[in-house]
């Protein structure tokens, strides 16, 4: 694996990773009152976007990266616009 795949990777796993804390939080606290619905839209459409981006030059630690991080931005991005009742049925289920 050449140096610059594996920084790729690297870079993949913190940004992506990034992610859970804030995801693990919402769900723990059944609150999205301190989210940005703007930001996680602009973050879940600019993911979506880079993940095209990466599957057209075939990219594979821009695929992996954005279509994990593009799934969690979408997750949280839903459970803001959703009722708190989603949140609690949620937690029943985890």
């Amino acid at each position: 694996m050449e140096y610059i795949q594996i920084l790729g990777l690297a870079a993949a796993a913190f940004t992506t990773g990034a992610n859970f804390p804030q995801t693990y939080k919402i769900i723990k606290t059944k609150s999205t009152k301190d989210i940005s619905k703007v930001t996680y839209g602009m973050l879940f459409l600019g993911g979506i976007m880079w993940l095209i981006y990466g599957i057209l030059k075939s990219d594979v630690p821009i695929i992996i990266a954005n279509g994990i991080s593009s799934t969690i931005c979408g997750i949280i991005f839903m459970l803001k616009l959703s009722s708190r009742k989603l949140l609690e049925e949620l937690d029943k289920k985890i």
